[in-house]
């Protein structure tokens, strides 16, 4: 069973914009492809064969239409939506201050920090409000830092 979706037409300008685009070829791949796919439906080729042609699947054929018959703005049918999830708890001046903590002596008793005891101390300085050994542990690889 085929879904009948509503039919994409561009303006001239976006046309040119679209190709543009394609002929330049500096823009991520994803956006490519979406670019592509709203050509391709602007043609007047089916579903099934943009899918086929622009080698996505058919629901991101669906999604891509959707998304610029909701608002007929080619930005909002070719770049992504801000995804959902926790903000990063560190700053460039908290891994400042983590790298520098890091690099340090070990506290007194200790022959080198753990990364709870990194933890700990961030949050006693009042870097950040909380954070897991985990999140420390994960900025430390970011930055190419090792406790060993």
């Amino acid at each position: 069973m085929d879904r009948v979706i509503k039919s994409v037409s561009l303006k001239a300008a976006a046309v040119a914009q679209l190709e543009s685009m394609l002929g330049k070829g500096t823009h991520q791949v994803r956006m490519l492809k979406r670019a592509q796919v709203l050509l391709r439906l602007h043609q007047g080729l089916k579903p099934q064969e943009v899918a086929q042609q622009a080698g996505v699947s058919l629901a991101t054929v669906y999604n891509i239409t959707g998304r610029y018959n909701e608002s007929r703005q080619l930005v909002d049918a070719l770049e992504e939506k801000p995804r959902s999830g926790q903000p990063t708890k560190f700053s460039k001046a908290a891994q400042a201050q983590l790298t520098a903590l890091a690099c340090s002596e070990a506290p007194e008793g200790h022959s080198k920090w753990t990364l709870r005891m990194l933890a700990d101390k961030l949050v006693e300085l009042q870097v950040v409000a909380s954070v897991s050994h985990q999140a420390v542990g994960e900025q430390l690889k970011k930055m190419s830092l090792s406790l060993g």
